[in-house]
């Protein structure tokens, strides 16, 4: 688990202004769930065989005996939140959600124990077209967040009759190659057989790209449902790549699954990840409702953002440097005169007093682009003297009452 420092939140700040600037140019609202809820809403979920929730969990007993855990991840709990408070009728239902998830795996590149992703979960729908506009939402964000050569892959599960009989091709596909199968593999041929196609292990590639193909299994409901949400990601002009070994391994899992991924983060190639889950919410104790979802690692996109260079700098504009007993008040006054009257101006003002050569290693510490010298001179004057910081040009005096203006031309000319 780590800090994020100040240097490294401007790349935040901007991810998480984006993605809320986005989610609300296409009707959805933020719900915001807590951090800490009952184990069983994630066993239910996510599933007891899985190795987030037999592994990774952070869970605990607290004094009433009842079993706790640190969210693993959101859309378990806006589905009960959903549920809980009656908003799941109003469909379709678009919420999004940001924070901190937690689990206990080996920390590598992109991937720490308390992470932080946007998710968004579309609730009521049951149609290709919104899995199409939640796939045009993700790639909105990219370009707003000037994150380029993701790829999208997608796949269809198809029903869950389909998928049972799919599974069941594959667990006599995989026990006539019981010898070659790894510890983890022959645990799920066992019990989820399609979670084996999920493998990293290099010496199962050929094994797994043999295996029987899901599309074999699928009826012609679930084919159109498939073929119209490619023709809708055409129309769009989103480039997608099937890929036949893209699964989920739960039950509750149907139709489109997607992910969006990139080479330039080592092992942790996934940026986001979705897919249409019909039969979460009864499993979560409501009627039988659609809902499709996608979850994003911020981590993974702000690295993206970084080597981008797309991070938008928070540093101050101004620090103001006070010479003399009688500027402090003048000083402060001045400062907040200029925060009023032009928003989103950043001025860092000299306080605790230190000699005029102190204050100018603290400006230039401040990363400030200007600094504002008032002494006793310039307070007789009725002027300002500007310096820049980060450039060669000439210092310069700039009348108190014509500051605003001055200032106001030098921002637009960034």
């Amino acid at each position: 688990m780590h800090d994020i420092l100040p240097a490294d939140l401007p790349a935040w700040q901007k991810l998480e202004r984006t993605v809320a600037d986005v989610f609300s140019r296409y009707g959805y609202a933020e719900i915001r769930v807590p951090v800490l809820e009952k184990t069983d809403l994630f066993t239910r979920a996510i599933g007891e065989t899985t190795d987030v929730v037999e592994k990774e969990m952070y869970t605990f007993e607290d004094r009433n005996g009842d079993l706790l855990s640190l969210r693993p991840e959101g859309t378990a709990s806006v589905v009960r939140a959903v549920l809980q408070n009656g908003l799941l009728y109003s469909a379709p239902l678009r919420l999004w959600y940001c924070g901190p998830m937690f689990r206990r795996e080996r920390p590598q590149k992109g991937r720490t124990r308390q992470f932080h992703q946007v998710g968004a979960e579309v609730f009521g729908a049951h149609g290709p077209d919104i899995d199409a506009e939640l796939l045009a939402v993700c790639q909105r964000i990219w370009n707003e967040l000037g994150i380029h050569g993701l790829k999208l892959q997608i796949n269809s599960l198809g029903t869950a009759d389909e998928r049972h009989a799919y599974r069941d091709s594959l667990k006599a596909y995989f026990s006539t190659h019981h010898a070659e199968l790894d510890e983890d593999s022959l645990r799920r041929l066992e019990r989820n057989p399609m979670r084996i196609l999920d493998s990293k292990n290099p010496a199962l590639a050929g094994l797994i790209a043999a295996a029987p193909s899901l599309a074999d299994c699928l009826g012609e409901a679930s084919s159109e449902h498939f073929g119209k949400l490619r023709s809708y990601l055409d129309l769009l002009g989103l480039d997608y790549e099937v890929n036949p070994r893209l699964v989920r391994g739960l039950d509750y899992y149907s139709h489109t699954v997607f992910e969006w991924i990139t080479d330039r983060l080592g092992a942790q190639g996934t940026v986001c990840a979705g897919g249409r889950y019909d039969g979460l919410v009864e499993i979560q104790g409501g009627k039988p409702w659609p809902g499709i979802g996608f979850a994003m690692g911020q981590e993974r996109l702000v690295e993206l953002m970084n080597e981008s260079e797309t991070a938008q700098s928070t540093n101050v504009h101004v620090y103001q440097v006070l010479v003399g007993e009688q500027t402090t008040s003048h000083g402060l006054q001045l400062a907040e005169r200029l925060r009023q009257a032009i928003p989103g101006l950043r001025i860092l003002t000299n306080l605790g007093g230190g000699s005029f050569k102190a204050q100018f290693k603290r400006a230039d510490r401040s990363g400030a682009e200007l600094a504002f010298i008032l002494g006793e001179e310039e307070l007789q004057k009725g002027v300002v003297s500007i310096k820049p910081l980060r450039s060669s040009d000439a210092q310069e005096q700039i009348a108190l009452d014509k500051l605003e203006a001055w200032m106001r031309s030098y921002l637009e000319g960034k």
